[in-house]
């Protein structure tokens, strides 16, 4: 009978620069939510759903704090969000926020940084080729959440919401603005960990 060991999961970029504790783990989750209450505010107002730099937050924080953190982090922000503090694009916040059309969004953030910080934990953000490609596919899965979540919620507004106005409404406007902020993320962290110094 073989034993075969997991493979061994190398640190993400947070870890070069804190040791692992309960006290770190907790202030970079924060500095998480911190980081991404200010990209979202970076923003192009389009109807239903506005650009922001929100997306771009997520795959840095994502790949920056690891699976987990990385969650945790996004999964604070939409809490605190909701809660009340106005951190979401626009400066919304609020309960309410979850009938905004562009909500399903935010709530696909959460899994979106869980994968490219599990991506991160195998290395795929240390080298240009595997960034693009596990960049580009975590930047997707908001949209695997967000578009239907769009669809609903342009049909209670009594707006079309046929495959082709989602599309419309929720992904075509977006696709140069994705398309920037996944270059920037998959370029910034193989720069990042090459300036280190540390491979």
């Amino acid at each position: 009978m073989t034993n075969t060991a997991a493979p061994a999961l190398r640190p993400v970029l947070a870890d070069r620069f804190v040791t692992r504790s309960l006290a770190t783990d907790a202030a970079l989750i924060a500095g998480g939510v911190a980081v991404m209450g200010v990209l979202a505010q970076v923003t192009v107002p389009l109807w239903p759903v506005p650009v922001t730099g929100q997306t771009l937050g997520v795959l840095l924080v994502g790949a920056t704090l690891g699976a987990r953190r990385g969650a945790l982090s996004l999964l604070a922000y939409m809490l605190v969000g909701l809660v009340g503090l106005p951190i979401f694009a626009d400066a919304n916040g609020g309960f309410s926020s979850i009938l905004l059309p562009s909500f399903g969004f935010v709530i696909g953030f959460v899994p979106a940084a869980f994968a490219i910080g599990w991506l991160s934990e195998r290395a795929w953000d240390r080298h240009a080729a595997r960034s693009l490609v596990g960049f580009f596919l975590a930047s997707l899965i908001p949209f695997a959440i967000g578009l239907p979540w769009l669809a609903v919620a342009l049909g209670n507004l009594g707006y079309p919401n046929d495959f082709a106005a989602v599309m419309a409404a929720g992904f075509t406007p977006f696709i140069v603005g994705g398309l920037v902020k996944w270059l920037i993320a998959a370029g910034a962290l193989p720069l990042a960990w090459r300036l280190t110094g540390r491979r």
